[in-house]
């Protein structure tokens, strides 16, 4: 049974089950992510939504935002071996409602290439004349 909920002081468990689920997601190898980071992460983030299998963290998602009226949704992934079953839909619909309850009015995303199937039923649209950047420090 998958039981969600959001994580506010993640203990080390959780925290190595978080970085899991990074590595999981190709996000980040071996050796390039620590705990330590991980802590940071969550402390700075405006809520972290987590899904739970007997006790173990098996999807996330977290957002931040300014706490005004703007908010970002990224890192929600689930584990591989649960994915297409909703888990992912379900953290995105607690974040957003948590969000919506903090008086964000204004919530957006960068999806990765595929996965907009997942959130347009959620009500997520592309953006019209907007693309997609990033710097990476080097």
């Amino acid at each position: 049974m998958i039981c969600f909920g959001f994580l506010d002081n993640p203990g080390d468990e959780d925290i190595d089950q978080m970085i899991r689920l990074y590595r999981a997601a190709g996000w980040w190898g071996r050796g390039t992510d620590d705990a330590a980071l991980v802590k940071r992460i969550v402390a700075g983030s405006h809520c972290v939504a987590v899904a739970r299998c007997e006790g173990r963290i098996v999807a996330m998602g977290r957002a931040i935002s300014d706490r005004a009226s703007d908010a970002w949704i990224q890192d929600v992934t689930v584990d591989p071996a649960l994915r297409h079953r909703g888990i992912g839909s379900g953290i995105v619909r607690r974040l957003v409602a948590r969000l919506e309850a903090d008086g964000m009015s204004w919530i957006g995303l960068v999806a990765e290439n595929g996965s907009s199937p997942m959130y347009e039923p959620l009500g997520f649209v592309a953006m019209k004349k907007a693309q997609p950047m990033v710097r990476i420090k080097k």
